[in-house]
């Protein structure tokens, strides 16, 4: 199959079979941060912008992104870089897998809401999957760059 989209503002015809999920084109188009976890759309990993919303590449076909706006953090890399420095700050960061998947969901939710809640902030992480952290420090972290401590 093939269709034209837009990826990180660069228009690309891309070639897939039918049936691929968007995870595997974006890897297979050398976008290497779009990363695998669990193959079943439950951890994160694999977030990316549809249209400035965020997704779950391993659970979207291709053919469904025809024509709409692809986004990976390589389009992000200022917002990307100033939140990595509240999680350094907080002693958040990480092995660094599944970050690129979490600061997607991070700035999407910095630009949709306004003044969280924990408690909203905790519904909007649901399904990013840190394996290496106890999220305390990110919390923490993530509300230093939202301003809503």
């Amino acid at each position: 199959m093939q269709l034209s989209t837009q990826i990180n503002g660069r228009t690309i015809t891309l070639d897939f079979p039918n049936g691929e999920f968007l995870y595997d084109t974006l890897r297979r188009y050398g976008y290497l941060s779009v990363k695998q976890g669990c193959d079943t759309g439950s951890c994160g990993l694999c977030t990316v912008w549809l249209n400035g919303s965020p997704v779950l590449s391993c659970s979207t076909l291709t053919a469904r992104v025809g024509d709409k706006e692809i986004t990976t953090i390589e389009a992000l890399q200022d917002e990307a870089h100033e939140f990595a420095q509240f999680m350094v700050a907080e002693g958040a960061e990480q092995c660094g897998f599944c970050s690129p998947g979490f600061t997607l969901t991070v700035l999407a939710m910095k630009r949709e809401l306004n003044d969280p809640t924990e408690e909203a902030i905790n519904h909007y992480l649901a399904g990013n999957l840190c394996r290496c952290s106890g999220y305390k420090g990110q919390m923490r972290a993530l509300k230093k760059f939202m301003g809503v401590e």
